[in-house]
């Protein structure tokens, strides 16, 4: 017998319409046109940028960096800038630097240095660089708007060996190497130049730029990186490289680099040193990885159904590490997945890399994936890495400011994809502590700043929490409504800087619905995450239930009920039944069986005490 479920609201009345509670700086940049209401970027919307030309020479011996950086810097801005700043993310293992990372002792070093400067080629004096960790800046002539200038830098560093933080020695022939040049900060319309230092805690926020650059290492070692290779007939041995254009136009996974290819020394071209050059547009970070050791499988799939256009999939690691041999499976359904589900939007780039490192960190095209200890965890840790292709990389979302827009939508993808995967998983990720800690001293708004985060908050604010908040939204819209909210944000934003405030308005107008009333309680307000079932009430026609909502925050309502036959029935209720600001809502079974026990809850709703979550039925 088929239960019919009706969901009553015991608070029917009209309620006010909530708004969003907006800081003065997003006020200004509503009024001066940068950004528009609608969420949409202002008609006088402006972002800066830059053409990169790296020139690196990696020694894996010594670990030592050098290369030469030129910069051909754009001011889009209505500024005149009197002084530049820039990012140098080696000095986090600068000896007296400030950071929240645990970074050895051994691993400390002399940092950056900087060994010559240019501006529109004329030297500049070193000591007029002024070194404040992992920033610089420095006096320039003044830069009117709609001007560039050419900046050129020479400089070295020593690749820290262990205390791997997003980049390092993985071992004695592997090597991630990442935020590996000066460069400019990003100078926007909200905060000016981004002055807030790199800790090792927070993440980054750089400029869409352009990048052309030439590795430079020795014989038998590769290189992958971020952009399109450039030169792979003349790095790579003449093998390597037909199976590595094999591998850009097949279904089939291509066994690249093969344990004999690597015994017979046949990876490279048999020069002293080969310069691997690589290309990569209108991206915001440029990272490479070197390794003579490692096996290399790569496939292909198109992603974009209109065009055909292919993105390849890499997987490059250490032999012994066995749970790398799937990931190359894991990736390849992950781009699918993206492209045709969630968020159903082409996969944007040529390739995605999953290179074996010791972190779980994301880059364009590129992850530094360390191995794990079982199937479910390489799928989560996989497909979670590679949805950061869309935010922060696609969306160029501030992750220093506001960590929540890159981590919660890569916890929802994972989430979502995971399954997909391999449907025995159920990844409950960050549920548990985000009910657990709710309400509590650390527990703060998702819009708290990042580094103003503390304890548990660091965690919770930035991934489940605000992943929840997403899942909450795809929930009460639906699939339709969601992906038509979503993809309008997508497409106004990408290549862009949206803020927190461009992600609600522009959602809202997708949506064609106003919901400021969910924004405002999930990412503004504080508050537990407890629903309980307040009583369970024999009718005439069956049961009524009565969920309480014990906090200020929408959570959908989930129930099981078991009869005395033994037969389960499952109701489920959005966030809907929250809009009104009631506190209880009612859902009435009608059905002629007799019930025995009612429980509430479900795999992704954080719930601080479930100890009221069980009802047994007296009847």
């Amino acid at each position: 017998m088929k239960v019919k479920i009706l969901f009553i609201l015991l608070v029917l009345s009209n309620f006010a319409q909530a708004q969003l509670s907006v800081a003065p700086v997003f006020q200004q940049a509503f009024q001066k046109g940068t950004r528009d209401i609608s969420g949409a970027p202002g008609a006088k919307y402006w972002q800066n940028t830059a053409d990169y030309d790296l020139k690196i020479n990696f020694n894996p011996i010594t670990r030592e960096v050098k290369g030469t950086v030129e910069i051909n810097y754009v001011n889009n801005s209505p500024d005149v800038l009197n002084e530049l700043w820039f990012k140098l993310y080696p000095n986090l293992y600068q000896k007296g630097v400030v950071r929240k990372a645990r970074i050895k002792d051994a691993d400390l070093g002399d940092g950056v240095q900087i060994t010559s400067a240019q501006i529109n080629n004329q030297p500049k004096e070193i000591a007029s660089l002024i070194i404040e960790g992992t920033n610089m800046h420095t006096d320039i002539t003044p830069l009117a708007p709609g001007k560039s200038l050419k900046l050129k830098f020479d400089y070295h560093y020593i690749l820290n060996k262990g205390s791997h933080m997003r980049t390092g020695q993985v071992d004695e022939g592997a090597h991630f190497i990442a935020y590996s040049f000066p460069r400019v900060a990003v100078y926007d319309d909200i905060d000016g130049w981004n002055k807030i230092p790199y800790s090792g805690s927070e993440e980054f926020y750089n400029d869409f730029c352009n990048f052309k650059a030439a590795i430079t290492v020795p014989k038998n070692y590769g290189v992958w990186a971020t952009g399109d290779l450039l030169n792979g007939s003349e790095v790579f041995s003449k093998e390597v490289f037909k199976k590595f254009q094999l591998a850009n136009k097949s279904n089939e996974t291509i066994d690249v680099i093969d344990s004999i290819t690597l015994a017979q020394n046949k990876v490279t071209a048999q020069k002293d040193f080969n310069i691997f050059k690589f290309e990569a547009k209108n991206v915001v970070d440029f990272a490479f990885a070197t390794s003579n050791h490692y096996l290399w499988k790569a496939t292909s799939l198109v992603v974009d159904s209109i065009s055909k256009r292919r993105t390849r999939v890499d997987a490059v690691f250490n032999a012994s590490h066995k749970d790398f041999y799937e990931v190359i499976d894991f990736a390849k359904k992950t781009v699918y997945y993206m492209s045709y589900v969630f968020p159903k939007w082409p996969f944007p780039y040529s390739h995605e890399t999953v290179f074996d490192g010791l972190d779980q960190m994301e880059y364009p095209m590129m992850v530094n994936d360390n191995p794990v200890d079982n199937r479910a965890d390489a799928i989560t840790l996989t497909d979670h890495e590679i949805f950061h292709t869309m935010f922060p990389f696609y969306m160029g979302t501030n992750e220093t400011k506001y960590g929540w827009m890159d981590e919660g939508w890569a916890t929802i993808g994972e989430w979502l994809i995971s399954p997909m995967i391999d449907s025995t998983i159920v990844d409950d990720y960050g549920v548990g502590p985000t009910g657990s800690t709710s309400g509590t001293k650390d527990d703060v708004p998702i819009m708290t700043l990042t580094p103003d985060l503390k304890g548990i908050a660091s965690f919770t604010n930035n991934y489940p929490k605000p992943g929840f908040g997403y899942l909450f939204i795809k929930d009460y819209l639906g699939e339709e409504r969601f992906n038509k909210a979503l993809h309008n944000y997508i497409t106004q934003w990408n290549g862009k800087h949206p803020m927190p405030y461009d992600f609600f308005y522009s959602m809202n107008t997708g949506a064609g619905e106003n919901l400021d009333w969910f924004w405002k309680r999930w990412f503004f307000e504080e508050g537990v995450t407890d629903l309980a079932i307040k009583d369970v009430i024999k009718t005439q026609t069956g049961y009524s239930v009565i969920v309480e909502n014990k906090s200020n925050k929408p959570l959908p309502v989930d129930l099981t009920l078991t009869y005395e036959d033994g037969s389960i029935e499952k109701s489920h209720m959005s966030i809907v039944a929250w809009k009104a600001e009631n506190k209880e809502v009612v859902a009435r079974f009608s059905t002629t069986k007799k019930l025995i026990k009612v429980v509430l809850g479900s795999s992704h709703v954080p719930d601080k005490d479930k100890s009221n979550n069980t009802y047994t039925v007296k009847n």
